[in-house]
């Protein structure tokens, strides 16, 4: 795989672990506000949508996912999708360190699995 090709599912994999974190801070707001709120369901709902770590959660979600169809129309996607995987490591590292989440021994294990896994993948 070409390091420009590589750089560029790895920036949406980046994007979309940050999707996903932004996701996870923004719905522990929500439901401290939720816990709080007497609004309705609906209302609860919408109010999500509003928050800006949900918002910029999604953003990222859509940029990477702009960018990843240029990715998969210049590399296989046996090695392309794979590569997603690396975004498991990041998160996991991130919600370790930042966010008080558990990193057991089993856990990183795995992790390495799959990164040895989208290592093999990456070189064929």
């Amino acid at each position: 795989m070409k390091r420009a090709h590589f750089l560029l599912i790895l920036c949406c994999v980046l994007l979309n672990a940050a999707g996903q974190l932004l996701l996870k801070v923004g719905a522990d707001h929500w439901a401290a506000g939720r816990a709080q709120a007497s609004h309705g369901v609906l209302a609860q709902v919408l109010s999500a949508g509003t928050l800006s770590w949900i918002v910029c959660g999604l953003a990222c979600y859509v940029v990477s996912t702009l960018l990843w169809i240029p990715a998969l129309s210049r590399v296989d996607v046996m090695v392309a999708y794979p590569m997603v995987s690396i975004g498991y490591a990041v998160n996991a590292f991130v919600a370790w360190r930042f966010m008080g989440e558990a990193l057991t021994q089993g856990r990183v294990a795995g992790i390495g699995v799959i990164l040895v896994g989208v290592f093999i993948l990456s070189r064929s």
